[in-house]
């Protein structure tokens, strides 16, 4: 299933990312990380990507995953199946203010009436983007929520720790790869004025470099300020 036919790379998790001729959604690499498979002139890509939001902005998340589930509830009668409807991305701080519940489940239900079972469908409402699998008919509806936005609880110093984490997944990877951190937070992590945040990711990047046998993963931070790659310091978009 190619995401990019259901406009995913216009989301805000793929909007500033190169175009990819193709996106195709994998699972999870582990915890809460995200697994993609792109392509782009005939050269395949493995993307790994994180939602994350700081800790003193999880009421926030709390409040907008809340009316998620209420969607989800008023949206199960109205199918005849039992679904997974897995959230993707979302613009948290936006929505927050201008979500409706019953509009996300009436997009939900017609989506919902056009899959057979084991089919999937990129379900897309305002700033949600989300894929909705149908695992089996019933005279009955069921909806299971999957939502994954990781809280990063340390100071944003920090950063780095989390970053060394997630490039445990490029261990034993042999070809191109991304590593994409999103963060949804209103006041971002990554602050290109503190010098000693700055350096300890500076240090994590340069530390794979010796590790990587061909391919160096291409490491790339998202928030509202725009998207910046680590390895070469290039600012795609934004401050």
């Amino acid at each position: 299933m190619n995401l990019i036919d259901g406009g995913m790379q216009h989301s805000n998790l793929f909007l500033h990312m190169p175009l990819f001729d193709e996106i195709t959604y994998e699972g999870y690499a582990e915890g809460m990380v995200r697994k993609y498979k792109a392509v782009r002139e005939n050269q395949p890509c493995q993307i790994l990507s994180l939602n994350v939001i700081r800790k003193d902005e999880e009421i926030i998340w709390d409040a907008l995953e809340d009316m998620i589930k209420r969607a989800i509830v008023q949206a199960a009668p109205n199918t005849h199946g039992v679904f997974i409807f897995d959230l993707m991305t979302v613009d948290i701080h936006n929505e927050v203010k201008t979500f409706k519940v019953g509009d996300l489940a009436t997009t939900i239900i017609n989506h919902a009436a056009k899959l057979n079972d084991g089919q999937k469908r990129l379900v897309k409402y305002s700033s949600v983007f989300g894929l909705l699998q149908k695992l089996v008919t019933e005279n009955w509806g069921k909806i299971t929520l999957k939502s994954s936005v990781e809280v990063f609880a340390d100071k944003p110093i920090f950063l780095d720790l989390l970053i060394k984490e997630l490039l445990k997944n490029f261990a034993f990877v042999h070809g191109p790869g991304i590593l994409f951190l999103n963060d949804l937070s209103q006041k971002p992590l990554f602050d290109a004025n503190d010098a000693q945040q700055q350096g300890r990711l500076k240090k994590v990047i340069d530390d794979q470099i010796p590790q990587s046998i061909e391919f160096v993963p291409e490491v790339y931070i998202q928030d509202k300020n725009g998207v910046r790659e680590l390895l070469s310091g290039e600012v795609i978009t934004g401050k």
